[in-house]
This record gives C-alpha cells, sequence and structure tokens, in this order.
C-alpha cells in the first residue's frame, strides 16, 4: 500500500484492526456482526456530556470527504473526524509505486478543461499536472488483424450525430436531469435505443460503443440517455470535451499520480482522521446528535457527513430506517462497473521510437484501450489498460502474460518482457470500492433522482455521485466536498455557544 506519510496509530483511539482481520469477523456489517458488536458499544457510550459531541463527522476518506474536511478546517471549524473503512486514504483513486518517486494510476487519473475544481486543489497543494500522451499511431484490433491509425488526440465518428447529441444536451441540466423538459422520454430509452433510430454504418456503431464503455464503464445499452446527455452538459455541452484526450476530459495528468492529491490532504488533516474505522450503524440521525458505531469505538456528531457511493450507504444500518425512497435508491444504486485496471512496466517507452501512442483498441477482446502511462521524464515506459475482465484470467501471472502476447503483436518482442506488473481489480480489492464508477441505467434518474442530493435530517450526502458537474469524476467528488462542507457549517459547525 502507499504510505500516507502520517502515523496512523496516532490518530486512532484503540488498536487498530486490520482490513482483512475485520472481514474474516465481520462479512456483513448489517448482519450478525451489527447485532453482536453494537450492543456491547452501547452500553459504554451513549450518555456522554455536550462536550464529547462532535461538530460533524465524516464517513470517508477520499477526495469528498478529505476536500469538506478542508473546508470545515479553513473555516474555522476544528471539531470534527474523518472516518475510513480502508488502511488508506484516496478512495478510488490509488497510485501503484514505480520506485524512484514515479507512480502509475490504478484508478481515477485524468483532468481537462473545465475541471476547475481539481485545477484549482492541485494549484492550491503545489502539485503539478503534464500532458497525457498521445501523438503517434494507434492500433485498432479484431481477430488477427491489426490496423495502425493517425490519432488527433480523440476518436471522432459521425459529427453531425456529435452535434445532435450536443443540442439535446443543452436541455438536460446535469446537477437535475430529472427536471429536463424531456426527461421522462429520453430517461425512457438507452443510448443504445436512441443509436439504433439513426441508421450508423458499422464503424459509428463501434466508435460510438467504445467511447461510450471508456466513459462510463458500461455498453450502450445499460446507459440511459438522459444520464448520458446529463454528462455531455457537463462538459459544457461539449461530447469532446467528456471523451477527448486533446482538449477533452483526459487531456492532463496529475504529477505524481491522482491518489497524491488525497495524500497532501491528509498529512494536514492527520490529527482528525480514524484508519480501518468502517462505520456499521447511525443512531439518532433524524433530530441529533447522531451516535455513530464504528469498529474502533463510538462518535457522536451534530452533523454527518456522508462521503459515500450511494451504493456503500447499503452497508450502514440506519436507526430509524432512512425514508422509503432513499432506501430503495441507494439499494439500486448500479454497482456493476467496478473496472479492472492493468499496467504493464518496461524500462522505456520503445513503442515511442516506432512512432506509436502506446494505444490499442481491441474488439471482442480482453482490452478495451490501452495506453501510455509513462512518467512525465520518460525515465520509464507504462502501458495501462482497461480490460474487459470477462475476457482475462483473474490471475494475475495469467493475465500478465496473455497481454503481453497483445502487446507484442504491435509493438514488438520488447513488450513480452516487463520490470513489472499491476492488476486492479475493483470490484475485488475490498469491499469498501464495489464499483469504480456509475453507468446509470434507463428509468432511474426519473424516479430516484430528487432523493440523491437532499441532506436528510443531520444527513449530509457527499460523494462524486452526487456532484452537480463533472459526476463520476475526481473533480465531482472535490465540488461535492466542497458542497457538503457548506451545508455543515449552515447548519452550525465551527460556531461558538
Amino acid at each position: 500500500m502507499c504510505s500516507t506519510g502520517f502515523d496512523k496509530e496516532a490518530v486512532v483511539d484503540k488498536p487498530a484492526l486490520s482490513r482483512r482481520g475485520f472481514l474474516g469477523i465481520a462479512a456483513s456489517v448489517t448482519a450478525g456482526a451489527t447485532a453482536t458488536i453494537l450492543p456491547n458499544m452501547a452500553n459504554s457510550a451513549v450518555a456522554g456530556s455536550e462536550r464529547d459531541v462532535l461538530d460533524v463527522a465524516i464517513i470517508g476518506a477520499g477526495l469528498a470527504g478529505l476536500t469538506a474536511a478542508r473546508d470545515l478546517r479553513r473555516a474555522g471549524c476544528e471539531s470534527f473526524v474523518i472516518l475510513e473503512a480502508r488502511d488508506r486514504v484516496g478512495g478510488r483513486t490509488y497510485n501503484h509505486d514505480l520506485g524512484n518517486g514515479y507512480f502509475s494510476e490504478a484508478g481515477g487519473q485524468w483532468i481537462g478543461p473545465g475541471q476547475t475544481a481539481i485545477a484549482d486543489l492541485a494549484r492550491e497543494l503545489g502539485i503539478g499536472t503534464f500532458l497525457t500522451r498521445w501523438e503517434g499511431k494507434y492500433c485498432m484490433m479484431a481477430g488477427d488483424i491489426t490496423a495502425l491509425v493517425d490519432c488527433e488526440g480523440y476518436f471522432e465518428t459521425n459529427p453531425e450525430l456529435r452535434r445532435e447529441l450536443e443540442e439535446l444536451a443543452k436541455g438536460v441540466p446535469s446537477a437535475a436531469p430529472w427536471t429536463a423538459k424531456r426527461a421522462r422520454e429520453f430517461d425512457s430509452m438507452s443510448l443504445a435505443d436512441w443509436l439504433a433510430t439513426k441508421n450508423l454504418s458499422p464503424a459509428d456503431q463501434l466508435g460510438w460503443a467504445m467511447g461510450a464503455q471508456l466513459t462510463t464503464g458500461t455498453t450502450p445499452n445499460k446507459l440511459s440517455l438522459l444520464h448520458y446527455l446529463a454528462l455531455i452538459n457537463s462538459a459544457g455541452c461539449n461530447y469532446l470535451q467528456l471523451e477527448a484526450i486533446k482538449g477533452g476530459a483526459q487531456e492532463s495528468r496529475i504529477s505524481g499520480g491522482s491518489q497524491i492529491l488525497s495524500i497532501k490532504m491528509a498529512e494536514a488533516l492527520s490529527d482528525k482522521i480514524r484508519m480501518n474505522s468502517p462505520v456499521m450503524k447511525i443512531e439518532n440521525w433524524q433530530s441529533g446528535p447522531a451516535t455513530i458505531y464504528t469498529t474502533q469505538g463510538i462518535i457522536r456528531a451534530r452533523s454527518v457527513i456522508v462521503a459515500l457511493s450511494p451504493s456503500l450507504c447499503q452497508q450502514i444500518t440506519f436507526d430509524p430506517p432512512l425514508p422509503e425512497k432513499r432506501r430503495e435508491m441507494q439499494r439500486r444504486w448500479p454497482a456493476y462497473a467496478p473496472m479492472r485496471k492493468t499496467a504493464h512496466v518496461y524500462k522505456k517507452a520503445f513503442w515511442q521510437d516506432k512512432g506509436l501512442n502506446g494505444m490499442i483498441v481491441q474488439l471482442n477482446g480482453p482490452v478495451q484501450w490501452c495506453y501510455d502511462n509513462s512518467p512525465e521524464d520518460g525515465s520509464l515506459g507504462v502501458i495501462s489498460a482497461f480490460i474487459n475482465n470477462g475476457m482475462l484470467p483473474s490471475d494475475p501471472q495469467d493475465a500478465k502474460t496473455e497481454l503481453c502476447k497483445i502487446y507484442a503483436r504491435v509493438f514488438g518482442e520488447e513488450a513480452m518482457h516487463p520490470l513489472h506488473f499491476f492488476d486492479q481489480d475493483w470490484g475485488r480489492v475490498d469491499r469498501w470500492s464495489l464499483s469504480c464508477t456509475s453507468p446509470i441505467p434507463p428509468g432511474f434518474l426519473t424516479q430516484y433522482g430528487d432523493v440523491l442530493h437532499p441532506s436528510i435530517g443531520r444527513l449530509i450526502w457527499a460523494g462524486t455521485e452526487t456532484a452537480e458537474i463533472w459526476i463520476t469524476t475526481m473533480d465531482g467528488a472535490i465540488r461535492s466536498g466542497h458542497k457538503a462542507a457548506l451545508l455543515a457549517l449552515q447548519a452550525g459547525a465551527g460556531r461558538k455557544a
């Protein structure tokens, strides 16, 4: 695991229970473990004085939760704690350590034009950015056929259709797409349904399917047209700003890997972070102070920022139960796009000497898309890939070998000899991820969208899924953290009695 740069033991009240140990004794937080652990805690806890009550408890030390905590401190509020289930910070950002100060990103990694929240945060933390490598030819693979194509930083297919989507997106506000005038019409169909009415060529069908899957984590037939239009609206109603590398949301990377943003924030908040502290139950969330049960003890707080994906909220017992519609939304939240991302590390980016940019798109194969993810100074060569999980062995060594063979067909024999291989399957790394992104299916937003954002009692929802623009991105997570902190401050956090 990547070091967070601070002493975890200094911020935990009791000896930390390892994640593996916790999983061994509590396969389900909301079932038997909750029943046996919570009564023992309750005997020792609840009657504390008002001096024991914090202004804010933040659940989750990803970009959203840490941003909220940072804003609280900057506003003069020191009465808060951050509860993190994992033994690291960063949530769905995570760096593979390549040695000598170099990293490759296993989760979210890119920023681009219009994503000002993450750009501002990086600048404030003294962290730079650098351009994604895309110059050169990329390869399309179909069975035994390979074709090299010039790359201009994006895969443009059917510009007339692109402009039609952009025009439709103008009427779908990204902050609340379910309020659009044509919301029910657009949410009743998938992106695939809509594309099927356009008489596209096979090449165009492939281009649109590839773009949607790389952005959202699922195929067009599982993706609500309303949700997709909201994503385009989020990017200034500019499809290329959403999908492209050059001039788009994949244009730049974070120096030091994307997890460095969370690591830097955590270093300044180390006295407030409790690692290995999964939240099992929240009581009295309606009127407060809320009582929060974790594996490390009990916290009481006047406000609770829940900086988690809605699907992860299912792992917390709420007493009294949440409103029925909110419970149903969390239960049905799409968590079927865990994403699997690999990285092959080489002595140098030898493909660049051949006029190749490291990109391969494979049809009906394990590689959705691979790309040059080398460090800024080119001291190492890194090929990272998004994987079609069911088409690649789960064993890392077998996966490494199969991918090497695919890369060697395009890049040459040198691709068979990586120095290191990393394999991050976000659906399997721990129970605190479940899904790397959230592709919204047809019918979901118009039924449940109105309960996604509003606070309930003392509960404030955060996380990239609740962002008003750039939902599912790192920028969206940061924006949601800013909003959550503001709501907590408006509720009285930081005020002196």
